[in-house]
């Protein structure tokens, strides 16, 4: 069958090659003039490495990735140690697969990698999507009309194609916003930071950790913001890009009185990013006849557990298997399945990641020592913390 791929970000061109690999041709659209990922960090938990594993890339993203022996959390005025949840060779026997953690770059170029340029259509936006009982179509900026059989809608956040499936439906701010940064493993070598850890505190977390096999240390902190009263309802001071500079200085007004080895790392941070974090309202359907969203334009969500990527290529690696074998004809029920299988849990994880940002954030007191506590016994119940539960098991199912 004919597939067209609308957006080649991760999710976007994991969907392409698990199609490919299911022996449909693809055509990929991306409405960028480059094929390249900006960013920073990101974490890959064992089950979008298993994906990666499926899709012959595991081995090629590993050799560029730092494999954690373990996470703590911390508290953030002086980095006392709240828990410890295993990661390292331990998960990996568990999970049947590795977590580790990258620069989304390596990770965008390895995805990037083996899809044909000859299949790639760059500098083109998408207005419009219809389709009629046997095709699907895109109409792009320049009046072109492209067909296939199938549509696939992985646009990102402000997805258009999802907009035009199912109304206006703008994208919410979180109440929350991040700085982040790199900074070669050099300028923070005195610091005595742990290898991989989040520190939460009133309003506030940050989380931190290696990245190209220990030679960037990746920095993120993230902050309640909004205007007004500064509620989830809030409207972001700034968008979504990851490409908006912060101001001199910014960083540590925002984290006045946090861990003196955090304040030094964000001072010597020497470029600055700030992003205010945005999600999508979660769908009862990401499917319409012969088109469907995958990824950030069904289920963005906050990054807190670490899910936003492996979400993506856990849709990526079903819509492959629920369109193997299938006709034309059998497409819209295919997409069905695709839906019915990914869609719970996608949605699931997508509020546990916020209600784990409003846990980060309690204020210092009674909730917070609970907090806390939870935390700790966790980490005895279930050695991998409750993050975990979004991972699988090690018999690789999706």
């Amino acid at each position: 069958m004919k597939v067209i791929v609308v957006g080649a970000g991760i999710g976007g061109l994991a969907a392409a090659l698990s199609l490919r690999a299911s022996g449909h041709e693809v055509t990929l659209v991306e409405r960028t003039a480059r094929f390249t990922e900006i960013g920073a960090g990101i974490q890959l938990a064992p089950n979008a490495t298993r994906v990666l594993r499926d899709l012959g890339l595991l081995d090629t993203v590993a050799a560029r990735a730092s494999r954690p022996a373990a996470m703590t959390f911390r508290t953030w005025s002086d980095g006392t140690e709240i828990c410890r949840y295993v990661l390292g060779r331990e998960a990996e026997t568990e999970f049947g697969a590795p977590y580790l953690q990258v620069h989304r770059a390596d990770l965008h170029q390895a995805l990037a990698a083996p899809f044909p340029p000859s299949s790639v259509r760059l500098d083109t936006e998408i207005v419009a999507v219809d389709q009629d009982d046997t095709k699907a179509y895109v109409t792009t900026a320049d009046g072109e009309r492209l067909a296939a059989d199938l549509v696939v809608a992985a646009d990102g956040v402000r997805s258009a194609v999802r907009e035009r499936l199912f109304g206006a439906d703008r994208a919410v701010f979180s109440g929350t916003a991040a700085y982040r940064a790199l900074l070669p493993a050099a300028e923070v070598a005195d610091l005595d930071l742990p290898d991989y850890a989040g520190w939460l505190g009133p309003g506030r977390h940050i989380v931190h950790y290696w990245v190209r096999g220990g030679q960037l240390l990746n920095l993120v902190a993230v902050f309640t913001t909004g205007t007004g009263t500064g509620s989830r309802a809030g409207t972001a001071p700034w968008g979504e890009s990851w490409t908006a500079r912060a101001e001199p200085g910014e960083q540590l007004r925002e984290f006045t009185g946090w861990d003196p080895r955090l304040l030094t790392a964000l001072e010597r941070a020497g470029q600055v990013f700030r992003y205010g974090i945005h999600t999508r309202t979660p769908l009862t359907r990401w499917n319409v006849g012969r088109v469907a969203l995958l990824g950030d334009s069904a289920h963005a969500m906050t990054p807190f557990q670490a899910q936003g990527a492996a979400q993506a290529l856990m849709d990526a690696a079903v819509l492959g298997d629920c369109l193997t074998g299938v006709t034309p004809a059998e497409i819209p029920d295919a997409l069905d399945s695709y839906v019915h299988r990914r869609l719970p849990t996608a949605t699931r994880v997508q509020s546990g990641s916020a209600n784990a940002g409003d846990a980060y954030h309690l204020p210092d007191g009674p909730a917070a020592e609970e907090r806390n506590t939870r935390m700790a016994e966790y980490g005895t119940e279930n050695r991998f913390g409750p993050h975990s539960r979004a991972w699988g098991s090690g018999r690789g199912e999706p």
